[in-house]
């Protein structure tokens, strides 16, 4: 599954839109090339859009290394890539520690770093989770490679008090952010399994809350211990009084950010989770003279997975991509004008179950829901607690499946019964699961883009092995073969450990038939290099001619499934006659990058051997596991 740099545009709903552009209502367009993965977009000013995606390997380049930002102009439909320096998972806070290719994050501390922290020398971006990244938007008429123009991007001098990845943001009446809670570095829930911790899960989550501009040191919130696991990018909608609608798990308060008193109210009805990985679609309905401008948020799709289901940092413990999100659709108002008990109120369903939904306001007063799939969750894997073999995963790393491609619209106004319709619109050929994002645009139409439920852009990573040997023998010592950290995505450890080299020969054909064709599996153990790169331990054939005939036949390298071009290769001394052999040699222990050592007994591509039980990780396992 490659990344989706393409975008659409969604025709305006209401054709009494005066438009800058012409649109047919309904239907979508093809808007152009994002160059970057559209991970985040938001609008800068009436001409352009700003894209940014996480730190992977995008063919697009700036500065000598992949573009992970973008500006797209909306009247051209093109794009320019932009520079910033850290991973970025937020619009302006916080993010990854330095990632390198196939989502690793680097553990080296470079000299003089401005960061502060990690830098990765191949993609050449720095520790991202404190960062504070500002950015003064420029229209058509300036020089975009100015520097007025580009990101400020340098935690040295403006950063964050902790460390925040997927962490809230709301905007306060005085123009300040509340920044809320986070994970330290990145994972699928933010915990351990089982949950004895819950308020730092052992230092990877993050419990407290600051402010930007700073109002002070960096304080807990209670909230976030309580909600322990499933409060990532806390769902957070500012009300009248001051307070702040905060949801999270299960559970919703109203908070006082000049207090930090917390207020329960009930919680969400069936257990519903509606924040990340569930990302079920919410919004603040219109406020209109008709409401006397009083909030209610909605909440639609998401997941009623069990606690267990959910898993911990590393994977989930059942396969999601098999289980149907949830239709149903809540609505609460916090702070009701007539004295009314404060409750969720259930809506009328979805016209399918939704995961990762996009709510969008139109100005016509109803809410456009584009995006996300009718099973799973956002967030992707190399495998769950059931299914252990990334080869065994049917789409990819996603942990979704059934992609949603035609819209919907939800009208507050309609009766209850007949608030939902698509009618009139087209439905999408282009797959906009995790990572996707969609964006109102000044005449009214709707920008869709992004995909990528992958840990790296994968249009065409494949195993890349240097120094295969040009002949193989049968027994006799072992010999290695490197291959750099270009070749996979996800944890070194996990693609190391589902890593074959395989004997083929593909025979002479005719008639059906292909004669003398034969596969082989040659013993490997690994070392996981500290620069990502994986070293092969290889066996030669076993001692015996007759399993694998002598001659020629092509040697591959097999990671997580996915193949090597095939190299050439002579099995035995290549002429006629009995072939010599030796003794078969000992492979060296498998070692991890954590220092865990394998069994070095053969082939360590089996889950036991790969990866470290789901009941042992912990925030240690963050820094070699991959970034969602």
């Amino acid at each position: 599954m490659r990344c989706r740099m393409t975008l659409h545009f969604l025709g305006a709903i209401t054709a009494s839109f005066t438009l800058a552009q012409s649109h047919t209502a309904g239907s979508f367009e093809d808007g152009g090339d994002t160059l970057v993965s559209a991970m985040m977009l938001f609008l800068g000013n009436e001409e352009k859009v700003y894209i940014l995606d996480k730190a992977e390997g995008n063919a697009a380049q700036v500065d000598g290394r992949p573009a992970w930002s973008a500006v797209y102009d909306i009247a051209t439909r093109q794009a320019e890539v932009m520079s910033e320096c850290t991973s970025l998972t937020a619009p302006t806070f916080g993010g990854n520690g330095a990632i390198g290719p196939g989502g690793n994050i680097s553990d080296i501390t470079y000299p003089g770093n401005p960061y502060q922290g990690q830098f990765d020398t191949i993609y050449q971006d720095y520790d991202g989770t404190k960062a504070i990244r500002v950015l003064s938007p420029c229209t058509s008429s300036q020089d975009m490679s100015s520097p007025e123009c580009q990101w400020f991007d340098n935690a040295s001098l403006l950063s964050m008090q902790k460390q925040r990845w997927y962490s809230a943001a709301e905007p306060l009446g005085d123009g300040s952010i509340a920044i809320i809670g986070g994970f330290v570095n990145g994972g699928y829930v933010n915990r351990n399994y089982p949950n004895v911790d819950p308020a730092t899960e052992g230092g990877a989550a993050e419990p407290t809350y600051e402010f930007y501009p700073s109002k002070g040191e960096a304080q807990v919130m209670n909230f976030m211990v309580k909600t322990s696991g499933l409060n990532s990018y806390a769902l957070t909608y500012l009300m009248p009084s001051g307070k702040m609608l905060v949801q999270a798990n299960y559970s919703t308060m109203l908070w006082d950010p000049l207090t930090n008193t917390e207020t329960d109210l009930p919680d969400m009805p069936g257990q519903i989770i509606r924040v990340y990985p569930a990302s079920g679609a919410s919004a603040m309905l219109p406020l209109t003279p008709k409401n006397n401008w009083t909030p209610s948020v909605l909440f639609c799709g998401g997941s009623n997975m069990t606690d267990f289901q959910w898993g911990n940092y590393s994977w989930p413990f059942a396969d999601t991509w098999m289980i149907p999100a949830s239709e149903k659709c809540h609505q609460i108002t916090p702070e009701p004008t007539d004295n009314s008990a404060v409750d969720y109120v259930e809506d009328d369903d979805m016209l399918e179950g939704r995961t990762m939904g996009q709510f969008i306001a139109l100005p016509d007063q109803t809410m456009l829901l584009v995006n996300g799939g009718v099973n799973g969750t956002a967030g992707y894997s190399e495998r769950t607690l059931d299914t252990v073999l990334y080869g065994d995963m049917p789409l990819g790393m996603s942990l979704a499946s059934g992609p949603v491609g035609t819209p919907a619209i939800y009208n507050p106004n309609a009766p209850a019964g007949q608030r939902w319709s698509r009618a009139g619109f087209q439905t999408s050929s282009i797959a906009r699961l995790y990572h996707s994002s969609a964006l109102l645009l000044p005449d009214a139409s709707v920008l869709i883009a992004g995909s990528n439920p992958n840990v790296d852009f994968s249009a065409t990573i494949r195993p890349s092995p240097q120094n295969v040997p040009k002949t193989i023998s049968y027994g006799g010592d072992p010999f290695d073969i490197t291959v750099p950290s270009s070749s996979y995505s996800g944890s070194a450890n996990d693609a190391a450990g589902n890593t074959t080299v395989m004997l083929i020969r593909p025979g002479w054909t005719t008639h059906g038939m292909n004669m003398g064709q034969r596969s082989m599996q040659l013993n490997n153990t690994y070392t996981v290099n500290n620069n990502g790169s994986i070293t092969l331990h290889v066996a030669q054939a076993p001692p015996n001619s007759n399993l694998m005939q002598p001659g020629p036949a092509l040697l591959f390298v097999v990671m997580s499934g996915i193949p090597s071009n095939g190299t050439m290769v002579i099995v035995g001394n290549g002429q006629f006659g009995t072939q010599p052999t030796s003794a078969v040699s000992l492979l060296p222990a498998s070692v991890r990058r954590d220092g865990a050592s394998g069994s070095g007994s053969g082939s360590n591509s089996s889950s036991g051997n790969s990866s470290t039980s789901s009941q042992q990780n912990n925030a240690a396992a963050l820094n070699t596991g991959p970034v969602i």
